[in-house]
C-alpha cells in the first residue's frame, strides 16, 4: 500500500491480497518440504530433528503439519476476503448498479451452460472478461461500456440461437 496517501484503493487492497496468497503458497510448500523430510528419514538417524521441526530442514511432527495448514488455509481465507473487499470497492464508483452486473453474469454463466457453438461462447466469454478487467482496474466509463457490449453479445446469442445450426458446434 502506498505510504504517501491515506486512501486505500482497490489494487492496493489486492496487492495484499496477492501477498497473502504468496505466503500462502510459500507455507504449503515449506510443510510439503518438511513432510517429504520425514519419509526421507530411515532408521531413526534424525527423529530428533523431525520431531522439533528444526530450522535446517528437518522433518516436521504431525500435530506441527496440522496446525501450519490451518494457518494456510487461514491466510488464503483472508486473501478471498480482501478480493471480495477489493472488488466491491472496485464497483461502487461504477454508474451501473450491482444487481445489475450481477444479473448480467449470471446470463453469462447460464448462455455459456446452454450454448453450443464456439464463436458465440467466445464472444460472451470475450465480453465478460472485458467486463472483469475494467471494474479489476477501477475504470467506470470501460465498464458501462463492457456491460453494454456483453448484453449485446447475450442478445445476439438469443437471437441466433433461433436461426439454423451453422455446424461449427462444441458437441456435448
Amino acid at each position: 500500500m502506498s505510504a504517501s496517501s491515506p486512501t486505500t484503493l482497490p489494487a492496493d487492497i489486492e496487492a495484499l491480497a496477492d501477498s497473502l496468497s504468496a505466503s500462502a503458497n510459500a507455507l504449503h510448500e515449506r510443510i510439503m518440504r518438511a513432510i517429504r523430510r520425514n519419509g526421507q528419514q530411515v532408521d531413526g538417524a534424525d527423529d530428533d530433528a523431525a520431531v522439533a521441526g528444526d530450522a535446517d530442514g528437518g522433518g516436521i511432527t504431525h500435530a506441527d503439519a496440522q496446525a501450519l495448514f490451518e494457518q494456510e488455509v487461514a491466510l488464503r481465507q483472508q486473501a478471498n476476503s480482501l478480493y471480495v473487499d477489493a472488488a466491491r470497492l472496485a464497483t461502487a464508483g461504477l454508474v451501473v448498479p450491482q444487481a445489475q452486473l450481477l444479473e448480467v453474469a449470471g446470463r453469462a454463466r447460464e448462455t455459456i451452460r446452454r450454448i453450443d457453438r464456439a464463436k458465440d461462447i467466445a464472444g460472451i466469454v470475450a465480453a465478460l472478461l472485458g467486463l472483469a478487467g475494467a471494474i479489476a482496474g477501477a475504470q467506470a466509463k470501460d465498464a458501462a461500456a463492457a456491460l453494454e457490449d456483453l448484453r449485446d453479445n447475450l442478445d445476439a446469442y438469443k437471437a441466433d440461437s433461433r436461426k439454423p445450426d451453422d455446424g461449427h458446434t462444441m458437441g456435448a
